[in-house]
C-alpha cells in the first residue's frame, strides 16, 4: 500500500476554499513549500470528510440505491455492477499524525480528538464497502510499514469505537476553541462532540446483526452513549458543507458546476413512496414531467411526477426519457440562479432520531419509538423547507401545520409487526437521505431489506447473482500491486478466496 504525505494535494486543497470565503477563513500559510501547519492540516481533513465528488460521482449513490435512473448511457450501478473500490483516502490517516505532531502543546486535547473522529470515520467506510482493511497499521508508511496486515471487520469495528471513545474524552478535555482551521463548527468541542455520539450511534445501528456478540456489547453501548453523551438537538448540529456562490465552493450537482444533470431522473422507487404519504417533499425533489404539465396538470398535482423504473431495459429509460415522461431533479439543486444547492449533510439531527427510533423498536433503549421516528421525520422536513427557496416548492410549501399533520397521517403510523415498524423508518431514512448523506442508503438496505427494491435478472449485469443487488465492492487493482499478499490471505480468511461482489462479510452475517 502506499502511504505518502501529500502536501501539495492539501495545499492545493486548501487554496481552493479561498482565505475569503466563510467555508472559513485559515488563519496560517506554509513556512516553507513542504512545511504544512496542524491548522491547515485540520482544515484539509475535515473537508475531506464532508465534501462529496461532482458530475455523476455526486448522484452515484443514489444510481445505486434506486433512487435516480440514469439516462446519459448504461448504468453500472443502475444495473448492479458494483466494480471496485480503492483505498487512497487512508492518506488522511497520515496527515492526522502529522497534524497531531504539529499540534501546540495547549490545543493538543483538539487536535488529537480530531485525529481520532477522521480516522474512524475515514475507516469505518472503507471497511462497510470492503470488509477486512488495515487498521492498527494504517498510517506508518514513513517507519517501513507500507504493507499493513488486514484486520478482520470485527476488530475493525472494536478500534472504531475505541477510536470514537478516544475522540469524545480529547474534546471533552479540550479548550472550549479546540482546533483551527475548522470550516465546519468552528472548533466548538461542544459541536463536535454532538456529531462524534451521532456518529457513534450510527456503527452501532450498522452492526445490528451483530446484537449478541458479547465482544461488542452493542446494546449496552448504545444505551450508555444515550444516556451519558451530548446528542444533537436539532439540524444546527448537522455536520454539513455549506455551498457558496463562488468559484469551486458551488453546489457540485449544478449546471454552472457540470454537464450532466440533464441525464438524471427520479426513480418510481422514491416517487412511489413520496407519494403513497402525499409528501411534499416530492415537490421539493423533483420537476414535474414537462410532458404532463403539457397535458394541464399542474406543478402542484401529484399526477405531473412520474418515477421511472430503474430495473426496466435501458431503451425503455431512454424511451421515458424523450417523452418527456419522467421528474428531473428540482431547479433548486440544478438551475444556474440557485448554484448553492443545499448543504450537505453527512451526519444529521434528523437522522440520529430514526436511529433512536430503530434502536427503541430493538430494545436497546427506553423511550416511545414513534416519538424517535416523528422527530426524525419533522427534522429533515424543516431542513428541506429552511434552505429552499419557496419558488422551487411548486405551490406546496411545507410549513410547520403540513408537517404536523403529515405525522400523524394514519397510514404512516408504526403498527404491527417488528419488520412493518422497521420498514417505515428505513423508508424515511431512504427518503431523507436523497442526495445527502452519501451510500448510508445502500448499507441499510443490505442491512435490513428495505426498502424492497425492483431487480431484473433480465437487465441486471450482476452476472453471478442477477436477481440481487450486490453487498460488497471487491478491493481495488492498487490493493493487489502495492499489497498482494495481506490482501490475498485476508480474501481467502473472508471469502474463501474469491473477491466477489457478492461475498457477505463479517458485518452482514
Amino acid at each position: 500500500m502506499k502511504q505518502v504525505k501529500i502536501y501539495v494535494s492539501v495545499i492545493l486543497s486548501v487554496i481552493l476554499l479561498n482565505a475569503c470565503s466563510n467555508f472559513d477563513e485559515i488563519n496560517e500559510n506554509p513556512d516553507t513549500p513542504t512545511t504544512v501547519p496542524a491548522s491547515m492540516l485540520a482544515t484539509y481533513i475535515v473537508k475531506s470528510m464532508v465534501e462529496k465528488g461532482g458530475n455523476k460521482t455526486f448522484i452515484n449513490d443514489g444510481v445505486l440505491i434506486k433512487q435516480i435512473t440514469w439516462n446519459e448511457g448504461v448504468s453500472d450501478l443502475q444495473y448492479n455492477n458494483l466494480g471496485r473500490w480503492g483505498l487512497d483516502n487512508f492518506t488522511i490517516i497520515v496527515n492526522c499524525n502529522d497534524m497531531v505532531s504539529k499540534t501546540p502543546e495547549n490545543k493538543l486535547k483538539g487536535y488529537e480528538g480530531l485525529a481520532h473522529f477522521a480516522k474512524a470515520y475515514t475507516l469505518y467506510y472503507a471497511s462497510l464497502n470492503l470488509g477486512d482493511i488495515p487498521y492498527a497499521g494504517v498510517g506508518f508508511g514513513e517507519i517501513g510499514n507500507v504493507k499493513p496486515k488486514y484486520d478482520m471487520q470485527k476488530d475493525v469495528m472494536l478500534a472504531i469505537l475505541d477510536d470514537l471513545d478516544k475522540a469524545y474524552t480529547s474534546f471533552s478535555e479540550a479548550e472550549k476553541t479546540a482546533f483551527d482551521g475548522d470550516i465546519i463548527f468552528k472548533g466548538d468541542k461542544e459541536s463536535w462532540k454532538k456529531v462524534i455520539t451521532a456518529f457513534h450511534l450510527k456503527v452501532l445501528i450498522n452492526l445490528s446483526k451483530k446484537e449478541s456478540d458479547t465482544d461488542l456489547n452493542i446494546k449496552s453501548r448504545f444505551a450508555d452513549i444515550v444516556k451519558n453523551k451530548s446528542l444533537m438537538q436539532s439540524n444546527k448540529d448537522n455536520f454539513q458543507l455549506t455551498y457558496k456562490d463562488q468559484s469551486g465552493m458551488r453546489y457540485p450537482f449544478n449546471d454552472l458546476t457540470t454537464n450532466q444533470c440533464k441525464y438524471a431522473m427520479l426513480s418510481s422507487v422514491l416517487v412511489d413512496i413520496l407519494k403513497k404519504y402525499e409528501d411534499y417533499r416530492l415537490f421539493y425533489f423533483g420537476e414535474p414531467s414537462a410532458a404532463k404539465i403539457k397535458e394541464g396538470i399542474t406543478s402542484d398535482n401529484y399526477d405531473a411526477y412520474i418515477g421511472v423504473d430503474p430495473s426496466i431495459p435501458f431503451g425503455e429509460v431512454s424511451k421515458a426519457h424523450g417523452a418527456k415522461l419522467y421528474c428531473s431533479p428540482n431547479l433548486r439543486y440544478t438551475s444556474t440562479e440557485h448554484p448553492v444547492g443545499e448543504p450537505m449533510v453527512k451526519i444529521g439531527y434528523g437522522e440520529q432520531q430514526l436511529i433512536l427510533a430503530e434502536a427503541c423498536l430493538r430494545g436497546w433503549i427506553t423511550g416511545n419509538v414513534s416519538d424517535y421516528f416523528k422527530e426524525g421525520i419533522k427534522a429533515n422536513m424543516g431542513f428541506v423547507r429552511d434552505i429552499t427557496p419557496e419558488k422551487y416548492a411548486h405551490n406546496r410549501v411545507i410549513t410547520d401545520t403540513y408537517i404536523s399533520s403529515y405525522i400523524d397521517n394514519p397510514e404512516l403510523q408504526l403498527s404491527g409487526s417488528f419488520d412493518s415498524k422497521l420498514n417505515k423508518i428505513i423508508e424515511q431514512k431512504y427518503v431523507a437521505y436523497f442526495l445527502q448523506h452519501a451510500y448510508e442508503a445502500y448499507y441499510d438496505y443490505r442491512r435490513t431489506g428495505y426498502p424492497v427494491l425492483p431487480i431484473n435478472p433480465g437487465t441486471s449485469m450482476n452476472s453471478t447473482a442477477p436477481d440481487k443487488i450486490p453487498v460488497r465492492y471487491r478491493y481495488s487493482a492498487d490493493e493487489y500491486s502495492y499489497n498482494r499478499e495481506n490482501l490475498e490471505e485476508a480474501i481467502k480468511r473472508q471469502y474463501n478466496d474469491n473477491d466477489n461482489n457478492n461475498e457477505l462479510m463479517w458485518i452482514l452475517k
